[in-house]
C-alpha cells in the first residue's frame, strides 16, 4: 500500500493540528495502522496505533489524552488529531501500515511507510 501523509506545519504551543494519511490500496481496511515520529538526532518512535476495524487504539504515554488516532476505511484515510501541542512534539511524523494488524509499537512490524510530514511547535 502507498501512503501519503499531510497536514504538518508550524504552530505555537497549545495549538492543534490534524494529520492525514491517504492510502492508495483498495483493501485499506485490512491493515493495522500507526503514526510514528522522528525528531532531529533521535530514533523514530511510536506515537499511536489503530486496529484494522478501528475498534482498538493505543498511544505513547506522553500523548495520551492529547492525541487521537482514527481512520475512515471508506475513504482510505488515517488521521491523527493533535491537541495541546508542546515543543517536544516537534518532529517529522510518519504514517505506516501493518499488513498483519499486530497492534505493534515496533517500526519493524510496519511494512509500508508514508513520506513524512513536519510538525514544528514553537514555545
Amino acid at each position: 500500500v502507498q501512503l501519503q501523509a499531510s497536514g504538518g506545519g508550524l504552530v505555537q504551543a497549545g495549538d492543534s493540528l490534524r494529520l492525514s494519511c491517504a492510502a492508495s490500496d483498495r483493501p485499506f481496511g485490512i491493515y493495522g495502522m500507526g503514526w510514528f515520529r522522528q525528531a532531529p538526532g533521535k530514533e523514530r518512535e511510536f506515537v499511536a496505533g489503530i486496529s484494522r476495524g478501528g475498534a482498538r487504539s493505543y498511544y505513547l504515554d506522553s500523548v495520551k489524552g492529547r492525541f487521537t488516532i482514527s481512520r475512515d476505511n471508506v475513504n482510505y484515510t488515517l488521521y491523527l488529531q493533535m491537541n495541546s501541542l508542546k515543543p517536544e512534539d516537534t518532529a517529522v511524523y510518519y504514517c505506516a501500515a501493518d499488513r498483519w494488524n499486530r497492534k505493534s509499537r515496533s517500526p519493524s512490524d510496519f511494512g509500508s511507510w508514508g513520506q513524512g510530514t513536519l510538525v514544528t511547535v514553537s514555545s
